[in-house]
C-alpha cells in the first residue's frame, strides 16, 4: 500500500532528525555538556526546548516512557548543564552528523529550508507542546543545523499528534508499547526496557490489551489488535497532514522528492539500527 504523503514526509525526515539518537559524536552529547550516561543526555536533549521542566512534563510529553526512569535523569540534569547549552550543542552535533553522513547536506538545505519552514511556521502549535519548543528554535545561521531543527519540528509535530491518538484510542503508555510490539512495529524486549518497563508491568499491560480483545491468550495480536494499530497510524497520518496545507501538491511532491536521497543515504549508512525504537522502517515511502 502507497503510504499517504503525511507519512511519506515523515519517513524522509525522520531519519535527518534520528542521527541524534544513533550516530555516534551525538551520543556523546551528554558527555559533552557534563551529563551522567547516554539516558540523562537523551532526557535533556529531547526536552532541553522546553526548559528546566520536571519528569511529569517531561513523561506526559514523550508519552511512551515509564515515570521513574524519567524521573532518574529530570531535573538533576539541569544540576550539570542548563538546557541553552544543551541546545547549542545538540545543534552542533547534529549538523556535524548529517556532513559527514550526506556529504551534499548543505545542497539539500538550500532547496528544502524554504518549504520546510513554511510548512513549520504555519503549523498551529495548540496541545503540541514538543513542537511549539522547537519551533521556536528553527532560526539558525548555519543552513544545516536549520534543516536538522526543521526535521526536528516536522516528527515532533507527528509526535504530539501520535500522542493525541494513542489517548483518543483509550491506550496509555505501556499499552501502546504493548501493540505497537505485538504488531512487529518495534522489539518487545528492546523497547520495554528502553523504556524503562518492568516485566510485572509489561504483563500487566498484556492481561488489559487481551481484555479489550487486542491480544489472545497466548499473546499474538489479533484481527482487532492489527486493525486498531492501523487505525492510530492513519489518524496520526490524518492530523499530521496539517502541515502539507500551505504548500501545493506541486510543492510537496517536489519537497518529498528533495528528501528522498538525504533520507536514503542514512538509512543506506548503517548509523541507525533496524529494528529500532522509533518504528522507523527501511523504506522511505
Amino acid at each position: 500500500m502507497t503510504p499517504s504523503r503525511s507519512r511519506t514526509l515523515w519517513l524522509r525526515t525522520e531519519p535527518l532528525h534520528a542521527v541524534v539518537y544513533f550516530e555516534e559524536r551525538c551520543r556523546g552529547l551528554g558527555r559533552a555538556v557534563g551529563l551522567k550516561g547516554f539516558w540523562m543526555g537523551y532526557f535533556a536533549a529531547r526536552t532541553a526546548p522546553m526548559g528546566r521542566v520536571g519528569p511529569g512534563v517531561a513523561a506526559a510529553a514523550l508519552g511512551v516512557f515509564a515515570p521513574g526512569m524519567v524521573a532518574r535523569s529530570l531535573p538533576s540534569a539541569w544540576e550539570y548543564t542548563s538546557p541553552d547549552r544543551v541546545v547549542e550543542e545538540r545543534a552542533r552535533l547534529t549538523a556535524a552528523a548529517l556532513r559527514h553522513l550526506i556529504p551534499s547536506v548543505d545542497a539539500v538545505a538550500a532547496v528544502v529550508n524554504g518549504p520546510l519552514t513554511t510548512m513549520v511556521e504555519d503549523a498551529p502549535s495548540l496541545a503540541r507542546p514538543l513542537f511549539a519548543a522547537n519551533r521556536d528554535l528553527t532560526r539558525r545561521a548555519d543552513p544545516v543545523e536549520r534543516l536538522w531543527h526543521l526535521a526536528t519540528c516536522v516528527r515532533e509535530f507527528r509526535g504530539d499528534a501520535h500522542v493525541a491518538v494513542l489517548a483518543d484510542h483509550g491506550l496509555d503508555a505501556r499499552e501502546s508499547l504493548v501493540l505497537a510490539a505485538a504488531t512487529g512495529r518495534v522489539d518487545r524486549a528492546g523497547i520495554r526496557q528502553d523504556r524503562g518497563w518492568s516485566e510485572e508491568e509489561w504483563a500487566e499491560s498484556v492481561d488489559r490489551m487481551r481484555g479489550r480483545g487486542l491480544l489472545d491468550a497466548a499473546g499474538r495480536v489479533t484481527e482487532s489488535g492489527v486493525t486498531e494499530r492501523e487505525l492510530i497510524e492513519d489518524d496520526t497520518d490524518r492530523l499530521s497532514a496539517r502541515l502539507l496545507d500551505p504548500l501545493t501538491k506541486g510543492e510537496v511532491d517536489d519537497l518529498l522528492d528533495a528528501l528522498e536521497p538525504a533520507a536514503r543515504r542514512i538509512l543506506d549508512s548503517d548509523v541507525l539500527p533496524f529494528p529500532n525504537p522509533i518504528g522507523l522502517p527501511r523504506a522511505v515511502g
